[in-house]
């Protein structure tokens, strides 16, 4: 096999050279001031921090930006700024504006846990900085007793302030102790509830964003099929008439969930939740979540079951003990003149995301338990592809996704949420495979990765240990996607999504406008799930290798199908192709990648479509309903069926793909790619 080497050699040194020069870019052009922020704020001019204590708030202002924050429980109850008193919803009780929460459960009890606050301490106050910290510590011997169920974990929830800083950065810690009760956690989140009467505009990106229905309007509107989803009948505002609104419809993977927010018109100031890092939320960068949606509300969400289910709760049990820190992410308000355009704010808004991203990690937060820049580490690589029926020769993992995770099998790390307390520390490649990942807590990994294009999941098994000031060079790694022999036919891109596959336009009774002119986001629509019945009336969907295409003629997600009396049948699919010749007594393969999968069965039969024992079933699988949630994609699995040449025949064969669970419409399976290889060629 001629697999070019000394060109991967020559790579190498090309690596050491670009991270160098990368490591002294990061160390100069992304300097920062003595508090660990960009250098952008000026001292000088700025007036000091000021603390006032009183037995029922705390309140803390820079000149630009004052919060009141409850004492001792911690809340949120106010934010000035730009002349306006209270920028969040002052009609809503106290504790209902800004806080934290927990969504949980234990044995004997399910709800949710505001992480309140019972005493209040000061860690820092002076003229540059004032953090202060409202803390809970769980308490065993009112377990069981009280009538107000907390999780079994100690609680520290800070804010920090910072001269010159135009907002304020949140951060909690929970820490579970040996000894405490066994529990689950599915959501972990803070929420902002802003001024309906100011705050009417939403900006996710640049391509997603508008002005949004007002609450009243949902109260008004008709409840849909999927609970979250409602369509407007009498809106305050006219134009939002028969649009249906859906919080799910604003989400966003944690890759790209950096800022977002909303803007007032009178005055024009705009609230954003700017995340620096994605390294203390769960699931990896591919991970979705909620964002903004119609209160107005901002969230800030750490850990959640969306787009993934049970599958990333996390479960602890009797007396297993675990510390985490979520966060600091930053609170970042800004303001222009009345007769500036409006869409600055967003400008500038994500201009401050980068400031706030390249000064991580922060310096000032003064817990213990957030390790500083020196007592992290650096990993540093590159990553090449060997897939020998495609190139003979080594290719660059261009762009390949990269991340550090907890020890495991190749993908463990989409469902990894506790281990390692959770942190994940992820990069994207440039074009030549090379990446390099800084910030890296102490302690034990390994290297994971994907390249758009390629099937599976690359691992490095390896143990990887970061201790303080690490500086790893991992040299070149070589993934070599999983394969057979050579691809006789494929369906789609493997891209870990069903992007490229048929979404159709939503029913004119279902419409959000915002994507009715957008590709790169039809499948947000409300109810593409009902048009494939619409599509398909009689018979389920049937794909003819060389003749059909996956653009037009593969719908997006299998679906079920309505029956009489709100009733659901499960569909079959049909993929025909031709084989010129069947090779004896040997294997082909069928790959199958799975982009979403909800409480589905995906059985598999070869020309036979009433074979009592299915050739191949994915068993029971999934719970992420990335089809009722727009998602495209939900948790990725890979399944490799071989074929025994004993299934096939000369001329036309059929397979069948049947998904068995029909109990809901929202019961289906989204793919990623399909792939057909014959047996490995003889030598």
């Amino acid at each position: 096999m001629n697999v070019s080497w000394r060109k991967a050699k020559s790579w190498g040194l090309a690596l050491f050279i670009t991270m160098a020069v990368e490591m002294f870019l990061v160390s100069q052009c992304f300097a920062k001031d003595t508090h660990g922020r960009p250098k952008k704020y000026d001292h000088t001019t700025s007036p000091g921090v000021t603390l006032n204590v009183t037995d029922k708030e705390v309140v803390i202002d820079n000149g630009i930006v004052q919060i009141t924050i409850a004492n001792p429980e911690g809340y949120l109850t106010g934010v000035s700024y730009g002349g306006v008193h209270n920028i969040l919803e002052y009609h809503n009780k106290e504790p209902n504006r800004g806080y934290w929460d927990v969504v949980w459960d234990t044995n004997g009890y399910n709800g949710t846990d505001w992480l309140l606050g019972s005493s209040f301490n000061v860690v820092v106050e002076n003229e540059d900085q004032v953090e202060v910290s409202f803390t809970y510590k769980w308490d065993s011997t009112t377990w069981n007793t009280s009538q107000v169920w907390r999780i079994p974990a100690n609680v520290d929830r800070r804010y920090i302030m910072l001269r010159g800083s135009s907002g304020f950065y949140a951060y909690s810690i929970l820490d579970r102790e040996e000894g405490m009760p066994a529990a689950k956690m599915y959501q972990i989140r803070s929420v902002y509830k802003l001024d309906e009467q100011r705050f009417h505009y939403m900006a996710i990106s640049d391509d997603r964003q508008r002005t949004m229905p007002m609450p009243q309007d949902r109260d008004t509107g008709l409840p849909l099929a999927f609970k979250e989803a409602v369509l407007l009948t009498n809106p305050t505002n006219p134009d939002f008439r028969g649009e249906v609104d859906d919080k799910y419809q604003y989400s966003c993977e944690d890759k790209n969930n950096k800022v977002h927010g909303w803007i007032s018109f009178d005055p024009q100031i705009g609230f954003w939740i700017i995340t620096p890092t994605n390294e203390f939320r769960s699931a990896g960068p591919v991970k979705q979540d909620l964002t903004s949606h119609v209160g107005p509300i901002s969230l800030a969400m750490f850990h959640s079951a969306h787009y993934a289910g049970y599958d990333v709760t996390m479960s602890f049990q009797q007396g297993e003990p675990w510390k985490k820190v979520f966060g600091p992410y930053y609170v970042y308000l800004n303001s222009i003149s009345q007769d500036t355009d409006f869409h600055q704010l967003w400008d500038d808004a994500k201009h401050q995301m980068i400031q706030e991203t390249r000064s991580w990690p922060y310096e000032f937060p003064l817990s213990n338990d957030f390790p500083k820049s020196v007592e992290r580490g650096f990993v540093f690589g590159r990553l090449l592809i060997h897939d020998r029926y495609k190139l003979r020769t080594i290719m660059a993992g261009s762009y390949a996704w990269i991340g550090l995770a907890a020890p495991g099998v190749a993908g463990s790390w989409q469902t990894e949420t506790k281990v390692h307390v959770g942190y994940q520390f992820w990069t994207r490649a440039d074009r030549n495979g090379g990446f390099l990942i800084k910030g890296v807590h102490e302690g034990t990994y390994n290297l994971f990765g994907w390249v758009p294009g390629f099937i599976g999941d690359y691992v490095y098994i390896e143990d990887i240990i970061i201790t303080q000031g690490s500086v790893i060079k991992l040299g070149n790694l070589v993934y070599e996607p999983l394969r057979n022999g050579p691809t006789l036919w494929q369906i789609g891109i493997p891209d870990r999504t069903a992007l490229e596959f048929y979404v159709p336009q939503p029913s004119s009774l279902f419409v959000n406008k915002l994507y009715t002119d957008s590709d790169q986001n039809k499948f947000r629509q409300y109810g593409l799930w009902e048009r494939y019945a619409e599509l398909y009336p009689d018979n389920d969907l049937i794909y003819t290798v060389g003749q059909s295409d996956y653009h037009t003629d593969w719908f997006f997600a299998q679906v079920t199908r309505k029956a009489e009396n709100n009733t659901y049948k499960p569909t079959t699919w049909q993929i025909i192709f031709a084989l010129h010749d069947v090779i004896p007594s040997t294997n082909y393969t069928l790959r199958i990648a799975l982009a979403s999968a909800t409480r589905s069965e995906l059985q598999v039969r070869f020309n036979d479509p009433e074979l009592t024992i299915p050739h191949f079933t994915t068993m029971v699988i999934g719970s992420d309903n990335a089809i009722a949630r727009h998602g495209i994609h939900g948790i990725y699995r890979l399944f490799n069926v071989d074929v025994p040449s004993e299934w096939l025949c000369v001329g036309n064969n059929t397979i069948y793909l049947k998904q068995t669970k029909h109990e809901s419409p929202f019961f289906g399976v989204m793919y990623d790619y399909i792939r057909f290889e014959g047996p490995p060629p003889t030598t």
